[in-house]
């Protein structure tokens, strides 16, 4: 498929906020029918992220530019994903 962007959530399972953020997320793109790609990584299965983002998950990017850590701005993305596609 052709997929206009990607979305990545980097963070772990049980982590209240990354599930938070994936619904917030999803929520918004429903309602903006972007055709997004979704990625959900795990810091527990790749030490490299582990490394780089144990004390900020979770971690969001948008064609794997960090967007946002923490929690989901939902103007924010919102804004992000239109923009992202011109």
């Amino acid at each position: 498929g052709s997929f206009l962007m990607k979305i990545t959530l980097i963070g772990k399972p049980g982590c209240h906020l990354c599930d938070d953020a994936l619904a917030t997320m999803k929520e918004i793109v429903s309602q903006t029918h972007i055709d997004v790609e979704w990625e959900v990584l795990s810091i527990l299965e790749d030490d490299d992220l582990k490394n780089r983002y144990s004390e900020e998950i979770p971690v969001i990017k948008i064609n794997d530019q960090v967007h946002d850590i923490f929690r989901v701005d939902p103007e924010r993305f919102r804004k992000a994903l239109l923009l992202d596609i011109g």
